[in-house]
């Protein structure tokens, strides 16, 4: 049995130096080292061996194994080499050649104009709130002061799942929910997305966005409004921007007023952008109506109020001079990446 095994050995060794892949390596150890191998068909007949030569047999047994296994293993590493050096010189890198460019992706224009104005609002002292897109009829007009059948709905007919759940027109709802809420001071504005049935060309969607502010304490006046937005003017647009207040009427405020602010590109003097009038149109507001306050139980003798509203949108698009709504929703690459 010592010379089989010293045998196996032998013609293991010899057949290891002819191996040339991973694959021939380990039919070669199933061969001699596996289950049905060669040195374990040998070690079965160690119960034919007295008890005095078990001992020197085993020990040589395991020597040769250990050996065979050392022997494989070695010849598996210098194989890996080979093969990973051979990949390597198929694979050459030219460092010469320029880089893949990483694309960043940019804020969007509507996002970079609203961050600025939540911004400026933030340093008067207004905190940011949001709300449902889906309404109640009751939040959207009826505690606005807009009674059912009044014709100022027929300009904000939107989009009704019944009689009383509507998409929002405006982001006005949010403030008679923070006023039922929250007791005076109250001071926020609300942006969001609202929805009314507009045919979509270069100045109107279904869909746009809107910013609302409400401000209610008391010994409110029309002068803390008129002051208030002249600051966000100055702010959004430049220190030299001018503003003027023409009588309007809203149904949720009493005086209100349209609020213009003199163009920033040709500085009142008439250009393209404020088709020659000098002056650019860019919200309404006006002091909240006392039945306003009423249905949201503020008691209008003590407290008063104003609310300012704003299409981002329209801000958006005077800001970077803009001349087509739809560029802002289409994702064109080509447009989002001058931002």
């Amino acid at each position: 049995m010592k010379k089989q095994l010293e045998k196996i050995k032998s013609i293991a060794d010899k057949e290891l130096t002819q191996v040339k892949s991973i694959n021939e390596l380990e039919e070669l150890r199933i061969k001699f080292l596996g289950k049905k191998g060669q040195l374990t068909k040998v070690l079965r007949g160690m119960g034919q061996l007295t008890i005095e030569e078990r001992p020197v047999i085993g020990k040589l047994a395991n020597k040769v194994r250990s050996e065979i296994e050392k022997n494989i293993q070695e010849q598996k590493e210098k194989l890996e080499t080979q093969i990973k050096n051979l990949r390597l010189s198929k694979e050459e890198i030219d460092i010469t050649l320029p880089g893949k460019k990483i694309s960043i992706g940019n804020k969007h224009p509507l996002t970079l104009v609203l961050d600025e104005i939540k911004e400026i609002f933030l340093g008067l002292g207004f905190s940011t709130i949001e709300g449902p897109e889906v309404e109640l009829s009751y939040y959207n007009f009826d505690a606005l002061n807009v009674p059912q059948n009044h014709p100022s709905k027929d300009l904000q007919d939107t989009f009704y799942f019944n009689d009383e759940l509507l998409l929002r027109t405006q982001t006005s709802p949010m403030q008679i929910r923070a006023m039922e809420k929250h007791k005076p001071p109250i001071r926020f504005i609300v942006p969001g997305k609202v929805y009314r049935v507009d045919e979509i060309d270069a100045t109107h969607s279904p869909v746009f966005h809107q910013i609302e502010g409400l401000l209610v304490d008391k010994d409110i006046a029309m002068s803390d409004l008129k002051g208030t937005l002249e600051i966000f003017a100055k702010r959004l647009f430049g220190e030299n921007t001018k503003t003027r207040f023409r009588p309007h009427q809203f149904y949720f405020t009493e005086p209100s007023a349209e609020m213009d602010v003199s163009c920033f590109v040709c500085n009142g003097k008439g250009c393209r952008v404020c088709q020659d009038e000098g002056w650019i149109e860019i919200l309404g507001c006006g002091m909240v109506h006392p039945n306003v306050l009423e249905i949201c139980h503020i008691d209008s003798k003590v407290y008063s109020g104003f609310a300012f509203g704003m299409g981002l949108d329209r801000i958006t698009m005077i800001k970077y001079d803009i001349d087509d709504l739809r560029l802002m929703f289409e994702n064109d690459i080509r447009f989002l990446k001058q931002f």
